[in-house]
């Protein structure tokens, strides 16, 4: 006899929703990453290590053929000479010592022959991060420097390059024994994920929307340097309208209309700039102006039409612009009516719009 009891409810209690019938129940990060390929799970860590900016100027990928045991480096702010190694491994189960010996044979060949400058720190990054085991060696640097040397025939000796054996000789195991082998560490895999999720790259990665945007700074009192472009655009399309010259800002004086319009433009024009500076944080290079170029597009037609002069085409464009449909973009939920007029001023400050014809 079939039981009629109730199926049990999903994890964590969550009922059926909207959202979840159409893309099922999140997965959590921390789980996320161990479906990763190797080459996303290289990626991903090249991603963190953007959150570390303020301790690297350069980080770079190497990993591949030839990466000569370097997957990512991080060369310090301060002195270029110095760097770090986060060597990838995803793997099912945690990082054991088997895993990392030939790694680290890698290191001291390489080193020994000069191809590369021994590292400040060497990272092991894996998304079971390391095994209790590992975990317990790497805390004892002359023990790992004893095992490693105890399985170098094992693991070493045909696994450091497929064009030579590397025998552990005399002058090979003299170097060996000068180095400091405190460098080494597993990085645990939630420590990576806290700090990517400040990163530009989290929500492209492991969604979850867009943090709230800051409050937009009101535009300063006179006009700043990288505004000069769309001003002097405005001042003419003004001019245009009026039929008189408008030289400077200070013209607008007598002219209440316009002068109402352009401290409007500015305010939209910063909207817009923290806009820009919200999607830098937030989301990879290339979106904000994926929505100025989608904007720009959406403009075209206005700006071909026929207007009676420059400020009726400014009226016109940016009314068109505010009216734009934007379904697919990343950042249409931090959107405003601001930041889409501001936009069209981002364009004219660029020399992609032009008032007056």
């Amino acid at each position: 006899m079939i039981s009629s009891s109730p199926l049990p409810t999903p994890a964590g209690g969550t009922a059926a929703s909207a959202d979840v019938v159409a893309a099922g129940l999140a997965i959590p990060p921390i789980e996320r990453i161990r479906i990763f390929s190797d080459s996303q799970w290289e990626d991903f860590v090249l991603e963190w290590a953007d959150s570390l900016r303020d301790q690297y100027g350069t980080v770079e990928r190497c990993g591949g053929a030839g990466d000569m045991g370097r997957d990512i480096i991080a060369f310090d702010k301060a002195d270029p000479m110095v760097w770090d190694n986060y060597q990838c491994k995803h793997y099912k189960a945690g990082l054991a010592p088997g895993d990392i010996w030939v790694e680290l044979g890698k290191l001291v060949y390489y080193t020994h022959t000069n191809e590369y400058t021994y590292p400040r720190r060497y990272f092991f990054v894996a998304p079971q991060g390391a095994g209790t085991k590992l975990s317990n060696l790497l805390r004892k640097a002359d023990k790992l420097k004893a095992q490693l040397i105890d399985n170098w025939d094992k693991h070493c000796r045909n696994g450091i390059t497929s064009t030579a054996l590397v025998e552990l000789d005399a002058t090979l195991r003299s170097y060996l024994d000068g180095l400091d082998f405190s460098i080494f560490e597993a990085v645990p895999p939630l420590r990576i994920i806290d700090q990517h999720a400040k990163t530009r790259w989290y929500a492209t990665r492991f969604g979850g929307g867009l943090p709230a945007r800051p409050k937009v700074v009101a535009p300063p009192a006179t006009v700043a340097a990288h505004e000069v472009t769309y001003v002097r655009s405005l001042l003419d399309a003004y001019g245009d309208h009026l039929k008189c010259a408008l030289p400077t800002v200070a013209d607008l004086g007598q002219h209440d209309d316009v002068r109402e319009h352009f401290n409007d433009a500015r305010l939209e024009f910063y909207s817009a700039e923290a806009l820009r500076a919200f999607s830098r944080d937030t989301l990879p290079p290339g979106a904000f102006e994926e929505l100025q170029s989608e904007l720009h597009g959406g403009i075209k037609d206005e700006m071909r039409g026929e207007h009676s002069d420059g400020y009726r085409r400014v009226l016109s464009v940016v009314k068109t612009a505010k009216l734009l449909p934007i379904t697919d973009h990343a950042l249409k939920e931090r959107l405003s009516t601001h930041d889409r007029g501001g936009i069209c001023h981002q364009l004219a400050n660029d020399g992609k719009v032009k008032w007056v014809k």
